[in-house]
């Protein structure tokens, strides 16, 4: 048995916040005590489980003193074998935590999870931080290899892939986006579910999209998601008169039921870590055209569970998804194989089971 905080700052929700209400949720049921430390007013709370363990504090930066006495507080009440945290203002607030206890009492083992993949930043502060980690886990290989390359020693980074809640996905009831958007019947739908950020690359998608519809005229294209690039996606739809092929719906709390009605999920990310939103495609069966951006090629299989292309190139990116859908037979067989990869190495218990083997070979 193995007692852990969790410690996510974040308010919004995304793709690393679901992953660690997946990892406590999972911890909890396999009989590990989990606290959860985040933010008293942001997503994490409002999808706590009742019952959960859940402590909220309202960190301002990391260098919030009051927020990492809060934080010592709770792990001087709880006393975990592991503290785990998930974004790097977690880490800069444990990292003072534990310096407050002036090393009274057991120390935890520190973890640190990297989604991203960009370099840890080299000022002064940053590197006083992350000297308090003991393993970093990386959701990807690529990851690993650059915290390699920022000085981080190879006996320290452990790789365990995010995972994906597929019974979860597949309760979910499938919602006709032809329906739900007056879609013209029978149009294909190429779809992409990501916040609307400049890593996530929608630009490019949008001129791909231009692309695409003067081979496949009746194509269109659903963006969900929300972000700061809204206003500037709009306006370049509308520059390139993809006003009746290109929509972005906002953020949708049903995105999971509507992927099921794409026909092929598109993601042209420019950076990323892995990519859960691939991985919950393929477990909806559906082909996938991506970037080769940070850790997508180790979920996306060329040529067997989608199409691979390289970053910023629109041209290349429009012609996989052109090719995808001039293809069902092949997109059909691409989504069997990409949902049996899902289940074979991405599901939410090799996750929680791969980061429990974490914890125990680095607290014996």
């Amino acid at each position: 048995m193995i007692t852990s905080v969790h410690i996510d700052t974040a308010r919004t929700w995304r793709g690393g916040q679901n992953q660690v209400l997946q990892l406590v949720t999972g911890l909890e049921s396999l009989g590990h005590p989990t606290w959860l430390v985040a933010h008293a007013r942001g997503e994490l709370k409002r999808r706590a489980q009742e019952g959960m363990r859940f402590v909220g504090f309202s960190p301002r930066s990391e260098f919030d003193v009051q927020a990492a006495w809060q934080l010592g507080r709770v792990l001087g009440d709880v006393k975990p074998d592991v503290v785990h945290a998930h974004d790097p203002m977690g880490v800069a607030l444990v990292a003072m935590a534990l310096q407050m206890q002036n090393g009274k009492g057991p120390q935890p083992l520190v973890v640190a999870a990297r989604r991203v993949d960009f370099h840890l930043k080299r000022h002064a502060f940053s590197k006083w931080k992350y000297r308090h980690v003991d393993v970093f886990i990386a959701a990807s290989d690529v990851i690993g290899h650059i915290l390699e390359k920022d000085g981080i020693p190879r006996e320290k980074i452990v790789t365990v892939h995010d995972g994906v809640n597929i019974s979860l996905i597949d309760r979910q009831p499938a919602v006709d986006v032809h329906t739900e958007f007056w879609l013209p019947h029978g149009s294909p739908v190429v779809g992409n579910v990501a916040a609307l950020a400049p890593h996530k690359g929608q630009k490019h998608l949008v001129a791909a999209a231009k692309l695409v519809v003067q081979v496949v005229p009746d194509a269109r294209f659903l963006i969900v998601g929300e972000g700061e690039l809204k206003d500037t996606l709009e306006r370049q739809i509308k520059h390139l008169a993809l006003e009746r092929h290109a929509f972005l719906t906002g953020f949708r709390p049903d995105a999971l039921s509507l992927m099921k009605s794409f026909d092929v999920f598109a993601m042209s990310s420019v950076t990323e870590g892995l990519g859960s939103a691939v991985l919950e495609a393929m477990t909806c069966s559906r082909a996938v055209v991506s970037t080769r951006a940070g850790g997508l090629p180790e979920a996306v299989v060329d040529g067997e569970t989608g199409l691979l292309v390289p970053t910023h190139d629109e041209p290349a990116l429009a012609h996989a998804i052109v090719e995808l859908l001039q293809q069902p037979e092949r997109r059909a067989a691409m989504g069997v194989a990409g949902r049996r990869r899902v289940l074979d190495q991405f599901s939410v218990e090799h996750m929680v089971e791969a980061t429990v083997g974490v914890y125990s070979t680095r607290t014996t």
